[in-house]
């Protein structure tokens, strides 16, 4: 760092996104992007956006706020497009977390939570996942404090269901609860429909993962028009043409391919099953996945050494130090042939290791 470098930002560690190796090319199942390409709308969408490029985006996003009200059956004013879901989150640490207002999150969860809070100097605590890696929900429950929860969670892939992600809200009604779903599509069950009932709830979604969107990075949130209005005014002060013309396009486009989005949706889910029950022929432990990845580890290999071997035969994916979950890796769902040759290269790996 340099001797510039704000003494404010002594404690941060800056979030680490998965690998993008250039050195040679590898089945990557490491980043939990959709194995498909976007619908071929989308490329057309685009193609037209990219004539447009000297003239700024709509600071409003009006067309796609329109089209994403209308998927989610909500009013434009409930909705707020940003440069991915980490945008919308950050933006919300920023308007309604501050040393009188901490936030809590699972200590086990998606690793830019604490980074937001250091960031912008918010307190938060962590409160441990059970013993099976799920969230105990009434430790949440009338705590009095902000809250995050990814739901599915990452990178355990476990899900709350919706009573008892109302149970927390309810029971928190002067504090923001952020439920973050970025993988409800894959198996949970969203809490966009409780934003009329409760106006303390925001939740996040992304075009990332089941929208196949990952490069052109979109999220959105939903939340009732007061905390929209808040949120807006952060993105007002910070970047107002925070998604470019072509994203637009492309998310717009996206929303449209209703029956493209479901084909890809129910084969990755497919091919999710297939997948953990191989792993489970070979004595892994698997966890109950709603989500586009499959949290995994063998008693008969090292968390690490099964990643590092995997990556010498051409194979990407996810390992974790935390102490808790260094035993495990996080599996990205590819295609089934992406899959095959995931689970030859963990047998062979496997074999070796008996021999």
């Amino acid at each position: 760092m340099s001797r510039f470098f704000s003494n404010k930002y002594d404690s941060l560690d800056a979030y680490v996104p998965g690998e993008q190796p250039k050195d040679c090319q590898y089945v990557k199942l490491n980043t939990n992007e959709s194995p498909f390409p976007p619908a071929p709308a989308v490329l057309e969408a685009v193609r037209g956006e990219a004539e447009k490029l000297h003239l700024y985006s709509d600071p409003e996003c009006k067309a796609l706020v329109e089209k994403l009200a209308e998927t989610y059956g909500l009013k434009p004013t409930q909705v707020l497009p940003t440069n991915g879901s980490d945008e919308i989150l950050n933006f919300a640490f920023m308007a309604f977390c501050d040393r009188e207002h901490p936030i809590v999150f699972p200590d086990i969860s998606y690793g830019f939570y604490s980074v937001f809070a250091k960031l912008n100097g918010v307190p938060y605590e962590t409160i441990p996942l059970k013993e099976d890696f799920s969230i105990d929900h009434r430790e949440y429950v009338g705590i009095g404090k902000n809250i995050v929860i990814a739901n599915p969670n990452a990178p355990t892939g476990l899900c709350l269901s919706l009573k008892q992600v109302e149970e927390i809200v309810a029971s928190n009604p002067h504090n923001v609860v952020i439920i973050d779903e970025a993988y409800v599509d894959f198996g949970g069950e969203s809490a966009v429909k409780l934003i009329d009932k409760y106006d303390n709830l925001l939740v996040t979604q992304t075009f990332s993962k089941s929208r196949n969107l990952a490069g052109a990075r979109l999220g959105m949130g939903f939340a009732c028009e007061s905390l929209i209005a808040d949120l807006n005014t952060i993105k007002y002060s910070t970047n107002p043409y925070n998604v470019n013309r072509m994203t637009m396009a492309a998310g717009i486009a996206m929303l449209e391919s209703t029956e493209y989005f479901e084909k890809n949706l129910a084969e990755i889910c497919r091919v999710r099953e297939y997948t953990a029950a191989e792993l489970r022929k070979m004595g892994f432990t698997a966890l109950d996945s709603k989500t586009n990845f499959l949290f995994v580890r063998s008693e008969e290999i090292d968390g690490e050494k099964l990643y590092a071997e995997l990556k010498k035969r051409g194979v990407l994916v996810r390992h974790f130090t935390a102490e808790r979950i260094a035993q495990f890796n996080r599996v990205t769902i590819g295609t089934k042939e992406q899959m095959d040759v995931f689970l030859e290269k963990t047998r062979e790996i496997l074999k070796e290791q008996k021999q």
